[in-house]
């Protein structure tokens, strides 16, 4: 039996509140009828800094429904606060703005670090089961000032296979905790990206940079690459989880040895800690905090806080006739190290998969 082409459908959304879990297979059933049900798998892909997926272990622990995300976004909104002290927010710093681009530029560092730090992803593969909820999570969705209207792709299909696969050096600096714009021109990693892809002949696929296994101490994610926020306020939040974090210190767990063992052999001290003292900002009792804990911590902790793995669609448009890679206008793939490389260089591989 001969397995029917990939599916593309593009979306368009519009968050009616802030924070917004919107079930994209419920839209794709009303826009395209079964389409789902046709194929094995599916690339859900984001083209936002402040909005995208969770991997599909994470939301199937988090119960896959709104309920569990909006608990476990909590704990995260608590760790960074709408408003806090983060210079990406203030504007009078932001000097590639304009003035009046500093006047509607949205004061949203606390949502670019809660897509960091919580694992969301702009681009994520699920096994297809239609029936069953992809929540596209917006964090920055609406306010009484502002309403967006969000994009996302979904690529149904039901085979990969990988066609190419490169492996790059990428410089860093001496600091112990840096992060690298890996869509810098001068760079020249996506540029190089492009190339393969052109003589790859893959038509629709994806595009994986991986960290490769003897790294130790960095990691992956996609946001905006903005200086203050990248060199500043997320440095802060690596040397210190509750550096921003508004949170009263009556009634919290003092004991992490409270926590199920099975939890504690996921996760580092520190990050228990940090999940300790958000008891009192989510006003859950023990228990509750207890089976909170097990629900992030079933994902290793490695894992859970640092992304060895980004990935991205690459499809032809109208302006190329081979495949690219495809990111939002602000998205930048940024590599993270919490602890200096010996050689002052990182090593990626670059892994092209076509889908079919």
């Amino acid at each position: 039996m001969i397995s029917p082409r990939p599916s593309e459908l593009r979306l368009t959304l519009a968050p009616q509140r802030r924070f917004e879990a919107i079930d994209v297979n419920r839209r794709i059933a009303d826009a395209a009828g079964d389409v789902l049900r046709r194929h094995q798998r599916a690339l859900y892909c984001s083209f936002h800094t402040t909005a995208g997926y969770l991997d599909q272990s994470l939301s199937a622990r988090l119960r896959t429904d709104r309920d569990g995300l909006s608990q476990f976004f909590g704990t995260f909104h608590a760790l960074f606060p709408q408003g806090g002290e983060y210079r990406h927010d203030r504007m009078e710093l932001r000097s590639e703005l304009s003035a009046a681009q500093r006047e509607v530029e949205p004061r949203n560092a606390d949502s670019h670090l809660t897509f960091i730090g919580a694992g969301l992803r702009n681009c994520v593969t699920y096994r297809t089961r239609p029936a069953a909820p992809v929540y596209f999570i917006d964090l920055d969705g609406a306010s009484d000032a502002m309403r967006r209207q969000r994009t996302t792709t979904v690529l149904a299909y039901d085979d990969e296979r990988v066609v190419a696969r490169t492996s790059v050096s990428i410089p860093v600096s001496k600091h112990p905790i840096d992060s690298v714009n890996l869509a810098d021109p001068r760079l020249g990693l996506l540029d190089q990206v492009n190339d393969l892809l052109a003589t790859s002949g893959l038509e629709k696929g994806r595009v994986d940079l991986v960290v490769e296994p003897s790294e130790r101490h960095v990691g992956l994610t996609v946001n905006e690459y903005e200086t203050l926020l990248m060199q500043h306020d997320l440095v802060d939040v690596l040397k210190n989880p509750l550096h921003f974090a508004r949170i009263k210190t009556r009634h919290m767990l003092d004991d992490p040895r409270a926590i199920p063992g099975k939890t504690l052999n996921y996760a580092k001290y520190d990050v228990v800690r940090v999940l300790n003292s958000l008891m009192e900002a989510l006003r859950l009792d023990q228990s509750s905090f207890e089976r909170l804990v097990a629900k992030v911590m079933a994902v290793p902790a490695q894992r859970f806080l640092r992304s060895r793995r980004v990935s991205f669609l690459a499809v032809a448009d109208a302006e190329h006739a081979a495949a690219r890679l495809v990111r939002g206008t602000y998205q930048s793939p940024i590599l993270v190290q919490w602890q200096s490389a010996e050689r002052q260089a990182r090593r990626l591989d670059v892994v092209l998969v076509q889908l079919s």
